[in-house]
């Protein structure tokens, strides 16, 4: 009997986890957070990378390289605010230095000049230097915790999800997609989710600078609001 109430408590709370999970979804937010994070990964621009690897004899296993993707971007969605917290930086502030590097990343992409300079990695191309930090590297765990301030949890692990299935797609299809597309619808392409990455870029420093200027005082406009009760209320009983 205790067994049944245990299970029956626990199913509860899996079936509360899952309606909070669903009702945080948005549509809008799922598809503006996609078109980012894909950007930011950017399977396209990088397949000349893993062409080269493969020339060199690196043996690439997409689908390991999409679930350890997957693995490490989803640990540091998760753990990525507490660390935050752990050295005292507020997510607005990270934003807005987040939003800097994304802004140098897309002139990188537009320009095709080179801002950021990575050493080489040694090991496997599955991992290494694939899941990271080429796809799961520094870049899109600073958009991650940059975009957390305007979207939900739940909406951005669905578009991480559709990121990663449309970068298993790309890697199987790697040979055929420089095949058919060719070189130049690449990197056209790649110069289109430059200018996308560098308008959300702008629109995160923008947007968390306008919210550490102007904060929004909760308790004060819920004291606002209460005042207003109580004042409309004495009105109506002094009538």
């Amino acid at each position: 009997m205790h067994i049944c109430k245990k299970s029956c408590t626990f199913a509860a709370q899996i079936e509360n986890i899952m309606k909070e999970f669903f009702g945080e979804l948005d549509f809008w937010q799922i598809v503006s957070s996609f078109v980012f994070l894909i950007a930011i990964i950017d399977p396209f621009g990088n397949i000349p990378i893993t062409i080269s690897l493969e020339e060199k004899g690196v043996k690439i296993h997409p689908l390991r390289v999409c679930i350890a993707s997957m693995v490490i971007l989803l640990a540091f969605l998760f753990a990525g605010e507490w660390i935050l917290k752990l050295f005292g930086v507020q997510i607005e502030y990270f934003a807005i230095a987040g939003g800097f590097i994304i802004f140098l990343m897309a002139l990188e992409m537009i320009l095709d000049v080179t801002i950021f300079q990575t050493s080489n990695l040694d090991g496997s191309g599955s991992i290494v230097p694939l899941a990271f930090p080429m796809y799961a590297g520094p870049g899109a765990f600073t958009a991650l915790l940059s975009i957390t301030a305007e979207y939900s949890i739940a909406s951005l692990c669905v578009s991480l999800f559709l990121c990663i299935t449309v970068l298993y797609f790309v890697l199987i299809g790697t040979n055929w997609l420089t095949k058919y597309l060719g070189q130049t619808s690449l990197y056209i392409i790649r110069k289109f989710f430059g200018i996308i990455v560098l308008a959300i870029a702008c629109k995160l420093m923008f947007a968390n600078f306008a919210a550490i200027l102007h904060p929004k005082n909760d308790a004060v406009e819920e004291q606002t609001q209460t005042e207003i009760i109580f004042e409309n209320h004495n009105t109506h009983e002094t009538y």
